[in-house]
């Protein structure tokens, strides 16, 4: 039985379409910002000229962490992973916002939604310069949400390029369905839990490698394939049943249409910034694949050129999931908010598979 009904994702993995609200993904990667798309995901629809200044300007107000969140991030171990701070600060965060601050439920939703969505950027940046012995860089206003968290992550305006890689990225990895992340949230929020422990949970369910990562395992795979051997080393896993890491999909039967934006980004980024043999090995590895395998369905997903293209604009690999989470805020948002418009908290059923009337013998007999 489906674990619930949504208006926010669709997914058709035998066509290979992946649409927000009715909007396909490559349309919107195309020809919306970051914010339209966060915006349709939050409120339900598209906004015009006026509602986006206005989500903008709500978007910029509260970007930046109060200094006792910030003192806590200095508190962390610098060796720990960016995935785990990001847990441990959004718990804490929730602390400082609870919903007495607000006169009615409306508001305490949508104010804890812009909280949350502007906020995660801020931390992922201030949490990768506070590891580096570094002062966190202060939010920009002047900034797009994709340009600001990679002003705040170097200290140094980005090129134009690299926001527009960065814009697109964030929305490809908005919204993907009722995947493990989401409906951990979506959980976590039907028993009416802090909207910050209700996104705690998704991104510790998001920090699994079953679930996120897959991009940082990509690179590692692909400086690990022999010089030349592209074509031998695929094959010697195929014969072996190993996976690969970036190749197939739960629901995709056919290409990722995500990976199909992202590789059209990655073939500008490495026009433009030269390439490289990691990307050259990536090209040919798909090539092989589809030959190997392509007829089982088995496809590039969206994490086989992400980290690629994250890596070429200098984003350290242990932020890649940090930022998948940084996107997938907005859908887990969206699916918090529906998910209190009807709650009903989640209790599954299962089936039982233990033993049964036993007897419990004295201690001595036991």
């Amino acid at each position: 039985m489906p674990a619930t009904r949504s208006k926010i994702g669709l997914i058709d993995g035998q066509a290979g379409k992946l649409c927000y609200r009715g909007y396909p993904i490559e349309t919107l990667a195309e020809n919306c910002s970051f914010e339209e798309v966060a915006h349709l995901l939050l409120k339900g629809a598209l906004p015009n000229a006026s509602q986006l200044s206005h989500f903008i300007g709500e978007l910029r107000n509260h970007r930046r962490l109060k200094y006792r969140i910030t003192d806590f991030l200095k508190c962390l171990p610098e060796s720990g992973h960016p995935m785990d701070a990001l847990v441990a600060c959004m718990s804490a965060c929730g602390m400082f916002y609870p919903p007495a601050m607000f006169d009615n439920p409306v508001d305490q939703h949508w104010g804890a939604a812009m909280r949350i969505f502007t906020k995660t950027p801020t931390m992922v940046a201030a949490w990768h310069r506070i590891r580096g012995g570094d002062e966190p860089v202060a939010p920009r206003d002047d900034l797009s949400h994709a340009a600001n968290f990679l002003y705040m992550l170097t200290e140094r305006e980005p090129a134009a390029l690299a926001v527009k890689v960065m814009d697109v990225a964030l929305t490809l990895h908005a919204e993907h369905g009722m995947n493990a992340s989401t409906f951990a949230a979506r959980v976590t929020g039907s028993t009416l839990a802090d909207p910050y422990a209700v996104v705690s949970a998704a991104v510790a369910t998001l920090a699994g490698p079953l679930h996120g990562g897959a991009n940082e395992d990509v690179l590692a795979t692909l400086r690990a394939i022999p010089k030349g051997g592209v074509r031998a080393w695929a094959e010697d896993q195929v014969k072996n049943k190993r996976k690969v890491p970036g190749f197939g999909h739960r629901v995709y039967k056919v290409k990722d249409p995500r990976a199909t934006v992202l590789q059209k980004l990655a073939t500008q980024v490495f026009e433009q910034l030269g390439s490289t043999p990691i990307y050259d090995v990536a090209v040919e590895l798909e090539k092989a694949m589809e030959d190997l395998v392509g007829d089982k369905g088995v496809y590039p997903n969206v994490d086989f050129y992400s980290g690629i293209v994250y890596e070429k604009l200098g984003v350290p690999t242990d932020c890649f999931t940090p930022i998948f989470a940084m996107a997938r805020t907005a859908g887990w948002l969206a699916h918090w908010l529906e998910q209190l418009e009807d709650n009903r908290i989640f209790r599954p059923s299962q089936i039982y598979e233990g033993n049964r009337d036993q007897v419990v013998q004295p201690i001595e007999k036991r």
